[in-house]
């Protein structure tokens, strides 16, 4: 079997995955997914990984990730994770349905960009008449 390369977004965050035949090793920058923290995003890494059983037990999974923040970059990786597992065995993509729909589907909300002349990107300011 070939490797499989997949990529998810969230915020600015953007995660690549390479999924290939292995011993169930899954590394996050060159982390184990045992050692990454916050514990939050280590356990949204996870969400894909227990849905899958024992399929997550006969691949490696690399996840290279990078722009945003800790939360930001763990939904991006768990996104890209879940499409790779998906393309390795459809059945998946019926339970990862059922259980979140963005384990498969990406969030599309970005931050909106600020206005000239206003100090935020939708707050203006106060008028004192009328």
């Amino acid at each position: 079997m070939k490797a499989i390369h997949t990529s998810g977004k969230r915020k600015r965050a953007i995660a690549r995955v390479t999924l290939k035949p292995g011993k169930g090793k899954v590394r996050i920058n060159k982390i184990l997914i045992d050692n990454f923290t916050p514990k939050l995003a280590r356990l949204k890494l996870r969400e894909p990984l227990l849905l899958a059983g024992n399929i997550a037990n006969n691949v490696d999974i690399n996840v290279n990730v990078f722009g945003g923040g800790s939360i930001g970059q763990a939904e991006a990786s768990r996104l890209a994770i879940a499409r790779a597992l998906v393309k390795y065995d459809k059945k998946l993509e019926d339970i990862f349905l059922k259980y979140d729909r963005h384990l498969l589907i990406a969030d599309v909300r970005r931050k909106e960009v600020y206005k000239p002349g206003d100090r935020k990107a939708r707050a203006k300011r106060q008028k004192s008449y009328r």
